[in-house]
Parts: C-alpha cells; structure tokens; sequence
C-alpha cells in the first residue's frame, strides 16, 4: 500500500538521498540542491513550502515539495521517486497529492522546472495540465530547459 505522509525529522534524510539518485544519474547536483536538500527545514518549510514522502508498505520510496513562490503560486520541485518502484504510479500520486495541497492553500498556479531529457516526466505534467511557459531569465537550476504552469 502507498501512503503520502507530511516531512518530519525521521523522513529528513531520505530528501537528500532520493533526490541525490537522480540528480546523479542524469544531471548533477547543483549548488542550490545541496542547499535546499541539506537544510529543508529552513530553505522550505520555513519560507512557506511542504515537503511530502510516499511510502510503499512503511518504506520512504518517494518525494516532492511544494515550494513558496508567492501567496498565489508554489513551484513543484524535488520530486523523486525510487528507480526500483519507478512504474507503480508514485510519481503520479505524489503530483496528484501536490496540486490538492496547493489549492487547499489558495494557490492559483503551480510551476515547475524540468528537462525535455525526462521525457516521462514532462509526458506526466502534460497529462495534468501543466502547459510549457517561457523560461525566465532569472532560473535558478542550469538543468532545467523548460518550464511548465498550470492554473488552478
């Protein structure tokens, strides 16, 4: 069974790890990841954000945050879910549990950046709506090449 549980000190570490993973595999971890993974307490929750974790039978098998652009907006980020139980559908409960929490919020939008290179990724945001903006030019991660919004 998948279970979406809020941060706490227990699940802190697995922020860094699961994010690490795949930073690592396809890009590499920039300056401002290892801020945000190393102190997510400060860097997220205290400027506004959420931090959520999916569990596979008790085990942290998955992340996301929401973090807080404005009163109106919060930017989907750090979302990774486990190569061994990428396909069950965790990455599309975590998406689904994110745009829930953020219109509980009053949120009117929700952002993202990605890379066209994550193809699975980008094909997930589309089937939710997100639709592709212009890419400020003030982004702060060297990977992404493309942002997505959608209206809530």
């Amino acid at each position: 069974m998948i279970t979406i549980v809020p941060f706490s000190e227990n699940n802190k570490e697995y922020l860094k790890l699961l994010n690490y993973e795949w930073l690592e595999k396809y890009f590499f971890v920039e300056e401002n990841d290892v801020l945000q993974l190393s102190n997510p307490q400060e860097e997220i929750i205290d400027k506004g954000g959420k931090i959520y974790f999916a569990l596979l039978n008790n085990a942290v098998v998955g992340t996301s945050t929401l973090m807080k652009v404005s009163d109106n907006e919060y930017e989907l980020a750090k979302m990774a879910v486990t190569e061994k139980v990428q396909g069950l559908g965790i990455g599309k409960m975590l998406l689904k549990h994110c745009l829930q929490e953020a219109k509980n919020m009053a949120a009117k939008k929700v952002s993202l950046f990605s890379n066209t290179k994550l193809t699975a990724a980008i094909r997930l945001y589309l089937n939710y709506g997100f639709i592709q903006v212009d890419l400020p030019a003030d982004i702060h991660y060297e990977r992404a090449n493309i942002k997505m919004e959608k209206k809530l």
